[in-house]
């Protein structure tokens, strides 16, 4: 009866492990399928085409390119390839300065052939109109509607998902972003975890540790939303301050919160490195005439190394994969950072505050997916990088 139980129990454990793994990689190739949609949407905004006189010579805009030329940034043929001539831009809602009512028609049935003979008789321009306004394709010259390509969104430098028409979804500024953010809190972390875990582990007494470790415990269950207020309430402020910025919100507060997120990991897996070190090693070192921060330095922390990387890599996990605290006080700008003092953004901010926004199946709302494709790549190097240094220790 015994070795009944037993199987029953070994089963339903073998059971629920499958069921995991299972969900898990469900759940990764729902990601991935999402993603892919993003590089079959068309470069110009769905539906839409952009019409040039006939005689143009220009037959490919790429999406940075096309937002320059409808901001006035690029006014003539020329920087694109084509012909010395300006620019002329045309937009659906300019209809009404070329063409009377009567023209157009009560219900824009007659708008067609209207557009349609203004691009044939302006020689620089380029109409922005719906692909039905376009009457006589053969009398003009419509731009060739690329695909979203890889180099688009990974080399792309703007993040301009609603931009018309054609949307920028550029990963740089996010990545870098998010990458920089991390990078700096945990410079800011690492020397004030490993402190104070050497303190905890080779000073403190007992009766210090028994009060420190659970108040150091106690704050990685805080929700992070709190350690947002109080970035937004106390770190934004000071920073402005001390640095005479025109706003507090930027990198540098992010990474503050977030190094105070991550203390706890860090401190937690360190400390418990390094009281695995043998006493035996420490008695050895004393008794031959090191000081006690000599062994420390020495003999404890060499000893503990792989759990040391071990704490800083799962705190960079928790830094990297944050939300909430980094979209309150980084100022949510998506820019390429050149200083950490300036308001950035990053992954995970990005999908929590525009997931809601995107058109469910559109080419804003596939690009985030892919964004969660990036960040669960980084957060697999991590966790590989996790599993190496464990790996070396054993």
């Amino acid at each position: 009866m015994r070795r009944i139980f037993e199987r029953i129990i070994e089963g339903v454990l073998a059971c629920s492990g499958f069921v995991t793994s299972v969900t898990i990689v469900l759940i990764v190739l729902f990601l991935f399928s999402e993603a892919m949609g993003l590089f079959s949407s068309k470069v110009v905004e769905d539906g839409y085409v952009l019409a040039l006189h006939k005689d143009n010579e220009v037959d490919e805009m790429s999406p940075e390119q096309i937002k320059n030329v409808f901001d006035s940034e690029i006014a003539n043929w020329k920087e694109l390839g084509g012909q010395d001539m300006p620019i002329v831009l045309f937009r659906l809602e300019d209809a009404e300065r070329y063409f009377t009512e009567e023209q157009l028609g009560e219900g824009y049935e007659k708008a067609g052939e209207c557009i349609t003979g203004l691009v044939e008789r302006t020689p620089g321009i380029v109409a922005f109109v719906p692909r039905q306004f376009i009457t006589r394709p053969d009398a003009v010259h419509l731009v060739k509607d690329n695909t979203i390509s890889l180099k688009d969104v990974f080399a792309g430098a703007e993040w301009f998902p609603t931009a018309t028409p054609a949307p920028l979804f550029g990963f740089l500024p996010l990545i870098t972003g998010t990458l920089w953010v991390s990078l700096f809190a945990i410079l800011i972390a690492l020397p004030f975890g490993l402190a104070v875990a050497i303190y905890m582990s080779e000073v403190a007494n007992r009766r210090v540790r028994d009060v420190l470790k659970p108040v150091i415990e106690l704050l990685s269950g805080i929700p992070s939303v709190v350690y947002g207020f109080f970035g937004l309430i106390v770190i934004v402020p000071l920073l402005q301050q001390v640095f005479d910025l025109p706003v507090g919100e930027s990198g540098l507060a992010g990474s503050i919160v977030l190094a105070i997120m991550a203390l706890p990991t860090i401190i937690t897996v360190t400390e418990d490195a390094m009281r695995n070190c043998p006493r035996a090693m420490r008695e050895a070192s004393l008794a031959l005439g090191a000081s006690q921060w000599q062994t420390i330095y020495k003999v404890v922390i060499p000893y503990s190394i792989s759990g040391i990387t071990s704490g800083v890599v799962l705190g960079i996990g928790r830094a990297v994969g944050e939300t909430m605290a980094v979209l309150m006080v980084t100022g949510n700008a998506a820019v390429i950072p050149t200083s950490i003092l300036e308001p950035l953004r990053t992954i995970p901010a990005t999908i929590a505050a525009e997931l809601g926004e995107a058109p469910a199946g559109g080419a804003h709302y596939a690009s985030l997916f892919l964004l969660g494709v990036v960040l669960f790549f980084i957060s697999l190097i991590i966790n590989f990088t996790v599993e190496a240094v464990s790996r070396r220790s054993r």
